[in-house]
């Protein structure tokens, strides 16, 4: 009866927030997937579950092959040694450590919550996020990260079908998300790509096992004004297993077991990474659907190009677009002078890729590989469009061809260290 008692005083301990544990039966109800059933998460949850229900022994051979199997997680030992006093006496609640205190507490109890929440509330298991609508042929996965989950999902390219094949517990800004500007300790939300690899090895120890940088700001996010760089996924230092779900600078940090696997699944300049405050579920064949409604008006604009009408072919433009500093009219001018001086136009568009940007205003972001050729000039040009929807029809608010990305630090780079260096 005591450690019954006990068990339950920790669990509602540990419940304290917006998350409340859920019931044996939901959890029967709602299995976990299978990509985490032997995760971190998910022996985490048998520790929890052993002791709520008053089976300390086996929570305690439980969280003692967890915390051998990640030696530098502070909450598995936490936890472990709360099962430790329990066996001798009630106790009090999550954290009984003399040294967990005060706001470190309150980040364990923080990640524990976000942990058994990826256990007990999984994504849909006949959903795919809204944004991954359509691949290119070159890409093999896609990384969408929820930050109100703090959860990074890989999803592969399955013949054109995302399927989830893993998820990662991560960290993320210590403000939250939605980056505007320098310095506000954000993480930006929006369609970005992998634009290069950083092996731990030339980096300092809080990068741990190494980084992939991102394209922050994306041409969308300077038109909106906003500012910062450096937005990197990276590890942690070799001393932590995890840190709190709010505690980067605007990075997206890993565990460096999880960046080392995530590692298997990036393509440098050519993996997505989606970042979203909440993802947005839906059905593959509803996503065929949108996709379908777009890649038409995409093709509509592809045949309006190659009539030489330039009425047509600007209707597919939005009232607020912007190209290399063109608006909407200086763009009509300069394309109504080029059809002028053609006989024939053919364009062909290849390797496209549609990937929905989250939040409230519908935006897509569409990658291709555009061939043009006309009566005085022919082309190869990889290209970026950002399509907005105005009324019931998307139009082309941004384009531009796609180019290098230069690296930049992350806010939180050591300045007595500004350039990469091994580690000594």
């Amino acid at each position: 009866m005591m450690s019954t008692i006990a068990g339950r005083i920790w669990t509602r301990a540990i419940a304290t927030g917006a998350f409340v544990l859920a019931s044996q039966a939901t959890l029967a109800a709602a299995p976990p997937p299978a990509v985490l059933v032997n995760s971190a998460e998910a022996r985490f949850e048998r520790v929890v579950q052993g002791m709520s229900s008053g089976k300390l022994p086996a929570a305690l051979a439980e969280m003692d092959r967890l915390a051998e199997r990640y030696p530098n997680w502070r909450l598995a030992h936490l936890v472990h040694g709360d099962l430790l006093l329990a066996r001798s006496a009630p106790i009090a609640g999550f954290g009984n450590a003399a040294d967990a205190k005060g706001e470190r507490l309150e980040d364990l109890r923080a990640e524990a919550l976000t942990r058994l929440r990826a256990v007990r509330d999984p994504p849909p298991a006949s959903a795919i996020p809204r944004y991954l609508l359509q691949f290119d042929r070159r890409q093999s996965n896609a990384i969408v990260v929820d930050a109100g989950r703090s959860r990074v999902y890989v999803y592969e390219n399955s013949g054109g079908t995302p399927h989830l094949v893993q998820d990662f517990y991560s960290t993320l800004g210590k403000n939250g998300v939605d980056k505007l500007r320098e310095g506000d300790r954000r993480t930006p939300l929006g369609v970005y790509h992998v634009t290069a690899r950083i092996p731990g090895a030339k980096l300092p120890d809080l990068y741990g096992w190494g980084a992939f940088p991102i394209s922050y700001p994306n041409a969308w996010d300077r038109m909106a004004g906003r500012t910062g760089y450096g937005i990197w996924l990276h590890g942690v230092p070799t001393d932590t297993y995890a840190r709190a779900p709010r505690a980067s600078d605007g990075c997206v940090a890993l565990a460096n077991t999880d960046i080392a696997e995530l590692a298997k699944h990036v393509q440098v300049g050519v993996t997505p990474v989606i970042i979203a405050d909440t993802i947005e579920w839906m059905t593959p064949a509803a996503a065929r659907d949108e996709r379908k409604g777009f890649t038409d008006q995409l093709e509509a604009w592809r045949k309006d190009w190659e009539s030489r009408d330039a009425g047509r072919y600007l209707a597919h433009y939005a009232r607020e677009f912007r190209s290399d500093g063109m608006n909407l009219a200086a763009w009509s001018a300069h394309k109504r002078r080029v059809n002028a001086s053609k006989r024939w136009i053919k364009v062909s568009l290849d390797n496209i890729s549609v990937f929905r940007n989250p939040g409230q205003k519908p935006l897509m972001v569409v990658s291709f590989d555009q061939d043009y050729s006309s009566s005085n000039l022919a082309q190869r040009t990889r290209k970026r469009q950002y399509w907005t929807l105005e009324g019931s029809r998307w139009r082309i608010a941004y384009e531009a061809p796609v180019g290098s990305v230069p690296l930049a630090l992350p806010e939180s780079f050591p300045r007595q260290r500004a350039a990469l260096a091994p580690r000594r």
